[in-house]
């Protein structure tokens, strides 16, 4: 479920331990506003994310009076059970992309229909939403995605099936990751979903 919201609401966050290093998450009471992959440390992956939500309340897991809410917790668990390379299907959770202009959000919807272990080429997305020849146009949504993962646009490749680019840490290599622990193999599987 996708959502935006008017107005300013307060944000919380917090970071969990994934197989790949911290990953940071922030929420509203609308649902899941920011994922943050990896960055060189702990400290950066947080810097990181409270440039994006300043002033975001810091949630500490385990604590109960400053636990995140219960389904930011299953979207926490459920990020780190695909980081360690287990099948989980992140698109059921809700989602607060205030801000987020009407032709990105329908590339995110569509994007989160891509099950793990699956991809489809920047191209068929652009038709999938309504703008065949738009790739670059769906390309550039995609890097801008504030919940990579929820929204999973390393599912997304290039003609071909060659990777294309990705915006977050370590870029095309991390693409290559995600990929190969969800079992997709770019270059061999080119249009799988469909």
């Amino acid at each position: 479920m996708l959502a935006s919201r008017s107005g300013m609401s307060a944000f919380g966050l917090t970071l969990f331990d994934t197989a790949l290093g911290p990953v940071g998450i922030a929420w509203s009471e609308r649902g899941v506003a920011g994922v943050q992959l990896p960055e060189a440390s702990a400290r950066a992956t947080r810097a990181r994310l409270l440039l994006r939500f300043p002033g975001a309340s810091e949630a500490t897991r385990g604590f109960a009076s400053r636990a995140p809410p219960p389904a930011v917790a299953g979207a926490c668990d459920g990020i780190a059970a695909l980081l360690a390379g287990e099948p989980r299907d992140l698109a059921g959770l809700a989602l607060d992309l205030a801000g987020v202009d009407a032709f990105a959000l329908r590339v995110y919807e569509v994007a989160r229909g891509i099950p793990p272990g699956r991809t489809l080429s920047y191209g068929e997305l652009a038709k999938r939403v309504g703008a065949p020849g738009e790739a670059r146009a769906v390309g550039e949504a995609l890097a801008r995605n504030p919940v990579p993962l929820l929204v999973p646009c390393h599912r997304v490749l290039a003609a071909g099936g060659r990777l294309g680019g990705f915006s977050a840490p370590g870029g095309v290599a991390t693409k290559r990751r995600l990929l190969a622990l969800e079992g997709a193999a770019p270059g061999d599987q080119p249009e799988l979903f469909g």
